[in-house]
């Protein structure tokens, strides 16, 4: 923690045992919990709130002010929950006064090079490949995971377990438990290799794939689909979930790849 070639503010909290390398700088109203790492030439800007056992690589700007012209300095956050991974260059802006801060989960890696922008609101476990970009706004829950040089519009929510290929553009609501790709990007299955690692059966996985079968391979409007499946399907946490999401979206779920509309 002593490194005299490191620049913290005496009004940053920092947990004793934070390693802190070289030519790094730490603002004031900055906390960092404990056995968190912080790697040469970081900046960690003030209103960061970093939890425990994280580890952030050479270059990363964290709690900048966001590129937002209807920003006038409100005193916002970025919130990192504990044992994120944070890798080179990747830049965390803080929230403006829409949700007043951004957030990142626990366990998640942000690979080098991505950008998470303001009052973004990311869940736990979630990795983002190198070069993946989050406009302002976006909600992105749980498991989700990003290949590299996607672009997420801003607004966008991509649900829990969803996966998305590498240099996709998302400009519409990805639902839950899903697998996006092609351009435009498009429903192609569900993640069932994704739901298998995280403990999903397979009866539940085939669940899954039926409720998306009714959304996507059966010409049916989504106001149609929603109503049969839910007149036809047994009520679980799933089928409510991906339900709800869809009536919550408010910039219109992606389309299935053979859709016409």
């Amino acid at each position: 923690m002593n490194q005299p070639l490191a620049y913290i503010h005496p009004g940053a909290k920092i947990a004793k045992n934070v390693v802190v390398e070289p030519f790094t700088t730490i603002h004031n109203n900055v906390i960092i919990g404990e056995g968190t790492w912080i790697g040469s030439n970081v900046t960690i800007m003030e209103g960061a709130r970093i939890g425990k056992n994280c580890n952030i690589f050479p270059g990363a700007v964290i709690s900048a002010p966001p590129q937002d012209l209807k920003y006038q300095g409100e005193e916002t956050t970025v919130i990192i929950g504990d044992n994120t991974t944070i890798r080179e260059c990747a830049t965390i802006h803080k929230g403006t006064s829409d949700r007043m801060k951004t957030v990142i989960g626990k366990n998640c890696l942000i690979m080098a090079y991505c950008h998470v922008a303001h009052d973004c609101l990311v869940g736990d476990n979630c990795i983002f490949s190198n070069n993946s970009t989050l406009a302002g706004h976006v909600t992105i829950g749980d498991n989700v995971i990003l290949a590299g040089l996607v672009a997420v519009h801003q607004f966008v929510s991509i649900g829990q377990h969803a996966f998305v290929t590498g240099g996709s553009l998302v400009r519409k609501d990805v639902p839950p438990y899903v697998k996006a790709a092609r351009e435009p990007l498009s429903y192609v299955g569900i993640n069932s290799v994704g739901l298998r690692r995280r403990g999903f059966t397979s009866e539940k996985i085939r669940e899954v794939q039926n409720i998306y079968r009714i959304l996507y391979q059966k010409n049916y409007n989504n106001s149609q689909a929603v109503q049969i499946i839910e007149a036809e399907m047994e009520a679980t946490p799933e089928r409510d979930e991906i339900l709800q999401f869809i009536r919550d979206s408010q910039r219109g779920i992606m389309k299935g790849y053979f859709s016409t509309n």
